[in-house]
């Protein structure tokens, strides 16, 4: 689908468009947004913040690799190659997830502090607009079919599902606020299944899954779950779902295929079982445990771990180079970028990004399922 170029607009709630997980939340009294210190910051790191026109910067020579930095409101650009730090891109308040926009010229960096969402050249690393009036967006996704957005207001409580039209601007997308679900504590983790009929979220401080409708945005169900529940992830047949529990050291296999869903077994992984990525084979699906300080690989036919990486720091989101060679990983408490070699099963470099690095992406990665 052609969405051509880069007109966005809320149509709900006055939004508006200007150019230019240990617990989910982060202190806001503690977020240095203020650009005057954000330059201070990349002075002192010799790191470049990019404020103004970005045509003359330097530009790696295949798509970077993105990390985005929560307590420093900014977007870590990477090269692939080297494995340098190219600059810092400024974001709104509390970036922590980011997702491929539609037309695939655009990855959209969820603000959660500043009801906002930035827009960058998944190429380059451009700035190319900021959609305000998103509220507390800390987690996003669009279904697979582009017809539906939708946040989980993790501070606020509650899930808001937008319509998604092709614009009749120059080639943007038009969001339409369609619902407001009201939700239990913490609304964490989305997903939406391949038919993008069901969006299911976790709620962190309730113990609770949820699954959604979305043709009529009502619920379905809710569930009862694990210690403190994070990422989500829904197999390509759309009947099993995996919950990583941050609480404890499992994650727990779901049939969803029914009317009600059936908890099936709790795979052993590792202490702070958070956050998925799939390995890009229809079969195994990564999870990183934070306090264990490993990745597991788990093969979602056998329910079993069939392989586990180190991985230092707190890791959490992850992504994964497209031949599988590397896995790309935010180490939380470290504020590293960590690159894995999954054939040498070793850490094979570190890069010095901002504080508290969450979300990671690259537009060279392997299958999404």
């Amino acid at each position: 689908m052609t969405w051509g170029g880069m007109a966005v607009a809320v149509v709900t709630g006055k939004a508006k468009l200007t150019s230019s997980c240990w617990g989910s939340r982060l202190n806001p009294n503690v977020m240095r947004s203020d650009r005057r210190k954000l330059l201070l910051s990349g002075l002192a790191t010799g790191v470049g913040l990019a404020w103004g026109p970005q045509s003359a910067l330097a530009q790696p020579a295949r798509p970077p690799i993105f990390v985005l930095n929560s307590l420093d409101a900014t977007l870590s650009v990477i090269d692939p190659v080297t494995y340098t730090e190219l600059r810092r891109v400024p974001t709104g308040k509390e970036p922590h997830h980011l997702y491929l926009a539609p037309d695939e010229r655009s990855l959209l960096v969820a603000n959660a502090m500043s009801d906002s969402l930035t827009l960058v050249d998944p190429r380059t690393g451009e700035l190319q607009r900021t959609i305000s009036g998103i509220v507390d967006p800390y987690q996003l996704r669009f279904s697979p079919d582009m017809k539906w957005f939708c946040t989980a207001a993790n501070r606020l409580n509650h899930v808001d599902i937008y319509r998604v039209t092709k614009s009749t601007a120059a080639g943007g997308f038009d969001l339409t606020l369609a619902k407001r679900v009201p939700a239990s504590k913490t609304p964490s983790h989305l997903m939406v299944d391949t038919r993008s009929t069901v969006l299911y979220v976790s709620l962190q401080d309730s113990d609770q899954l949820v699954a959604i409708d979305l043709a009529s945005q009502t619920i379905r169900w809710t569930t009862s779950v694990g210690k403190m529940p994070a990422d989500v992830y829904v197999t390509h047949d759309d009947r099993t779902l995996f919950l990583g529990l941050t609480g404890d050291s499992f994650v727990e296999a779901w049939d969803v295929s029914g009317v009600a869903p059936k908890l099936v077994k709790r795979i052993p992984t590792g202490e702070g079982a958070h956050a998925f990525r799939a390995w890009g084979d229809k079969r195994h699906v990564l999870v990183s445990n934070r306090v264990a300080n490993t990745i597991s690989r788990i093969d979602t036919q056998t329910l079993t771990v069939v392989d586990t990486y180190p991985a230092p720091g707190g890791p959490d989101c992850m992504d994964v180079s497209a031949d599988q060679r590397y896995i790309y990983v935010a180490s939380r408490w470290a504020r590293k970028l960590t690159i894995i070699d999954t054939q040498a099963r070793k850490v094979v470099q570190q890069v010095s990004v901002g504080k508290s690095p969450h979300g990671v992406w690259t537009l060279e990665h392997a299958g999404r399922l």
